[in-house]
C-alpha cells in the first residue's frame, strides 16, 4: 500500500490538527490529542504530529483513487479549517523520514 507524507509550515500545527481531527470524527474514526492524530478514513489512514512550526502528514493508502481521494481530502480540509493561514501541503511519497517516527502515534 502506498505511503506518502508532507511537511506543513504552520505556527498553529496543534490549532489545525485539531480541527480537521473534529471535523473528521463525524466520518471516521480519530484518536486525538494535543500533540499527535491518528485518522482511520474507509479509503486509508492518516498520522499527523503537531510540532511548534509545522504539522506533519504521514499517510497510507491502496494505490490509485483510493490515494488520490485521501490526499484531495487532506488538503482541501486543511486549507478549509486553517482560517487566513495560506498553508502548503507538498505531498512526497514514502513514508514520514525516520526522525520523525518514534512520536507518531
Amino acid at each position: 500500500m502506498p505511503k506518502f507524507h508532507a511537511q506543513v509550515a504552520t505556527p498553529r500545527a496543534s490549532r489545525n490538527m485539531t480541527r480537521l481531527c473534529k471535523h473528521f470524527a463525524h466520518k471516521a474514526e480519530v484518536e486525538l490529542d494535543e500533540h499527535q492524530a491518528k485518522v482511520e478514513f474507509d479509503f486509508g489512514q492518516c498520522r499527523m504530529l503537531a510540532m511548534a512550526d509545522q504539522l506533519l502528514i504521514d499517510c497510507e493508502a491502496e494505490a490509485g483513487e483510493s490515494e488520490k481521494r485521501l490526499r484531495f481530502v487532506i488538503d482541501d480540509h486543511l486549507h478549509r479549517f486553517s482560517g487566513e493561514e495560506a498553508l502548503k501541503v507538498d505531498w512526497l511519497d514514502g513514508p514520514l523520514p525516520p526522525r520523525h517516527e518514534q512520536s507518531k502515534p
